[in-house]
């Protein structure tokens, strides 16, 4: 920019520094700018400038297209435990078929009690439960004959008993 401005290059540089984001898609879409400096009108070309997004804690920003996308990354206390069940389901059906289990026997599920997969389960029960075919599933404080469990930070035990009908 030095060579076209000379002693405005300083002017330049503020202007460009406070651009509006209209003025930036602009520049995006049609590779330039016309804007008023110092009374008069000059262009700005795409190559004088540089665009660049810095990255938002917690977001995540992707542009194409002339469009530009910000997805919120942060988890909600509801979406961490949809996700809890969502791996609770998971690892149910797979215990179902290391015990042989067919896909459409029916279970009842019994859980040692852990406060953390408790919330989580008493919110996204009616999924728990179709999901997997469950007819009942507990909390208890101690579990025989179960295996361990652990994913996310969560440790549990975990017994799975077929339903004769």
């Amino acid at each position: 920019l030095g060579p076209r401005f000379g002693g405005e290059l300083k002017d330049v540089v503020q202007l460009i520094s406070q651009l509006s984001p209209k003025q930036i898609n602009e520049i995006e879409e049609k590779s330039r700018l016309e804007v008023k400096l110092n009374e008069k009108n000059i262009i700005l070309e795409s190559s004088d400038v540089e665009i660049f997004f810095k990255d938002i804690e917690g977001w995540q920003v992707a542009q194409g297209g002339g469009m530009t996308v910000a997805l919120d990354m942060k988890l909600s206390p509801e979406l961490k435990k949809e996700g809890i069940a969502r791996e609770l389901v998971n690892r149910v059906q797979n215990h179902r078929k290391d015990r042989g289990l067919e896909v459409t026997d029916k279970i009842d599920i019994f859980l040692k009690n852990e406060p953390k997969l408790e919330a989580a389960v008493l919110e996204n029960k009616t999924y728990i439960l179709s999901e997997t075919l469950t007819k009942n599933l507990y909390f208890k404080p101690m579990i025989e004959e179960g295996y361990i469990l652990e994913f996310e930070d969560i440790k549990t035990e975990i017994f799975i008993k077929k339903i004769f009908s």
